[in-house]
């Protein structure tokens, strides 16, 4: 069999191995779930009216709900790649990686059966989000074929990205408790982006850290495309980001992974 043949098998078996996992033990997964689905409901049916209103859009919970939806979209893969770094922990932790070392099977495949069912789980929880930002009011009656797809397309290559720095995170953590604390800033990061509100809303000291990270230009992005706002920059510099955190994640994790230590 070829290198390229067995990688593929390999990382198929990975793949299914991590399916599995995730559907026996539900409970990481869901419970990442509630951050954006609660706050999607507070900020909609608590705040909703005055953030709109303070955002010189009138008591207006429907555009409020617009405005929101594409952030807490991209805060939901952050909260699911939470759960990958945990689940390499344990799989560094726990002896199977060193059993997985002892067998003729291709070494890449183990983290790219992490990836791949990551991302995977990352998109069914944006889907799962998304219905339920439908179910209470969001409409994106604007955007053309090509713009969902091109909005399809950033959700998958940000899932990637972060899923590589949550694989490297959970590569050198030392139990899983501290994989969940290390990766807990692809949680808070959208939470001091444009996600809520505007950056030009914030204190002037403040908008420098909202606007140079990565979240804030694939939020604008991904607000554009749905919603037919300006995207200007952000259409090149999301992508950028997004390239960029999966080569730095992807080197870091082959790094540490090929290295025998976390």
């Amino acid at each position: 069999m070829s290198s390229i043949a067995l990688a593929a098998r390999n990382s198929s078996t990975m793949l299914r191995r991590n399916l599995l996992h995730a559907r026996r033990y539900p409970s990481l997964t869901l419970n990442l779930l509630l951050t954006p689905i609660t706050l999607l409901l507070l900020f909609v049916y608590v705040f909703g009216d005055t953030m709109s209103a303070g955002m010189g859009g009138g008591a207006d919970r429907s555009a409020y709900i617009a405005y929101l939806v594409p952030g807490l979209l991209l805060m939901t893969i952050g909260s699911t790649t939470v759960g990958t770094a945990v689940s390499v922990s344990n799989d560094m932790t726990e002896g199977i990686v060193a059993r997985f070392r002892t067998m003729p099977i291709h070494r890449g495949s183990v983290l790219a059966g992490h990836v791949v069912g990551s991302v995977l789980q990352s998109v069914a929880s944006v889907v799962l989000v998304g219905a339920v930002a439908a179910a209470i009011g969001f409409r994106s009656t604007d955007a053309t074929a090509l713009e969902w797809l091109a909005a399809f397309g950033l959700l998958a290559l940000f899932a990637t990205a972060l899923t590589w720095i949550a694989v490297g995170m959970g590569l050198v953590s030392p139990n899983a408790e501290a994989a969940g604390n290390n990766a807990l800033p692809l949680i808070f990061l959208p939470l001091i982006s444009s996600t809520f509100v505007p950056i030009d809303a914030m204190p002037g000291w403040f908008q420098p850290i909202a606007e140079y990270q990565p979240f804030t230009p694939a939020v604008e992005t991904l607000r554009g495309l749905l919603l037919g706002t300006e995207i200007g920059h952000n259409g090149w510099l999301a992508p950028a980001w997004c390239l960029a955190l999966c080569v730095l994640g992807y080197v870091w994790s082959r790094s540490v992974f090929d290295g025998g230590r976390k």
